[in-house]
Formats: structure tokens, sequence, C-alpha cells
């Protein structure tokens, strides 16, 4: 399904990821762990398009997207939702998912019956600007948008961040729910023990490279995170 291998990605002489490989198979649901500052977002914006990588080779399904842009790696089946949310604050929430339809595949109002059953929350808003809603809720409406483009990779970005533990757990109620249903995910989430919790495989950077990977009964409470995190 995706298949990085040999990631380069930095600025300049600065290497933020070096030399990074891995898989996310066809219904999987990958975890990317790591301290703040081990190039876990860096490594995502490159994957999704929005950097260009240095060098190595990025595939989905099976074609090469590392030299292609966002937009054309979201008509590839990749969405990316990234750290901070990013919905059009001036637009409702039915026009934020409407218009991120149009970058997508499927049949919107199919799209919509799916985000709207994974978030009742949003139907219930679904006229509200997005801009007033609370940071869960536009966190949901990320998600939801980039469901609309219909995609066959979801790469999430810190998701829980700055979410109250209550909505965390609607968040990942909900991406457990998709993953359930056949979603290929790859996750990155600063807070281990929730990834790890709901992942099938994992990979732990430290320094932009990988330092560990596994199964999440092997990597719980492994030194490799320990270090990863803490050392």
């Amino acid at each position: 399904m995706l298949s990085v291998t040999g990631l380069e990605a930095g600025y300049g002489a600065i290497r933020a990821v070096s030399g990074i490989d891995l898989e996310v198979p066809a219904g999987g649901f990958v975890a990317l762990l790591g301290a703040n500052g081990a190039g876990k977002s860096t490594a995502l914006r490159s994957i999704a398009g929005i950097h260009r990588p240095v060098g190595g080779s990025i595939r989905l399904l099976g074609e090469e997207i590392s030299r292609l842009r966002l937009h054309q790696v979201v008509r590839r089946g990749l969405a990316f939702v990234p750290e901070g949310r990013m919905v059009v604050a001036p637009l409702s929430v039915e026009d934020n998912l409407r218009l991120s339809a149009f970058a997508g595949r499927g049949d919107q109002a199919a799209l919509l019956e799916r985000v709207y059953g994974l978030f009742p929350r949003l139907a219930e808003r679904r006229r509200q600007v997005a801009g007033l809603m609370s940071g869960g809720e536009q966190q949901m409406l990320a998600i939801g948008r980039a469901l609309m483009t219909a995609p066959a990779m979801l790469v999430l970005d810190e998701p829980s961040m700055g979410l109250a533990p209550a909505i965390v757990d609607v968040v990942f109620d909900a991406i457990v729910a998709l993953h359930g249903a056949g979603q290929s995910i790859l996750l990155v989430e600063q807070n281990a023990a929730i990834a790890l919790s709901v992942c099938d495989d994992a990979y732990v950077m430290k320094r932009g490279a990988i330092v560990a990977h596994g199964a999440p009964a092997v990597l719980r409470g492994s030194a490799e995170i320990a270090e990863a995190y803490l050392g």
C-alpha cells in the first residue's frame, strides 16, 4: 500500500530525516513514534507531498509519488491531517466537508454520510462556522475533511495534541472504527501509550532515523521506546 525506502528530507545540509524505511500494508494501522524533534512530522509532510524529499522513494499503491505535489498525492489516494487541524475557519462545517470532496475521488453524498456517522457532533453542527468550534470539534472536522477525499491511505499527525482526555477518547474511537472498517492508516502520535494501544505495528524515530520497529506488544515498555523519548 505505502512503501517508504531510504527517505531523506530536510533543509539544505540539515537532514531532519535520514534514510528511513517503513511500510503500511493495505488495511494496516502503523504508528510512527518518537520525542519532539525526532523528525516524525518532517517524514509525514514529505510523504504527503508538502515537502520535496531530498532522496529516497515513496510508493503508494505501487506508484512513485515522491516528486508529486500535494494535490496530486491526494488524487492518488493519500489524505493528510496535519498538526494544527487547518480547517477553513469562515466556512460552515458542511461547506468545509463539501469543499474537500472536490479534491478527492468519491461520491459526495455517501462520503458526507460516512463522516457524519463517524462524528455525530459534526452532523449536529453542520451549519456552524468552523472557526467558532472547539479544538476537539475542529480535529474531528479535519479528519472528516480528509475522509471526504475517499483516501486509500489516511495519514494523521498528532491528532491528540491540545485536546482534553475525553475528546482524545472520541477522536481515537473514531480512528479505531475507521481501521476496523478497512482504512489504511499511518499515525504520528506523541503519546506512545495511546498509539501502541490501537496500532498493529510501530516504528520509533530518534534524531531523524528509525531506531526500533515491531509489534506494540514488543515495543511497549521497551528500552528503545524509553531511549527514544527520554535519552
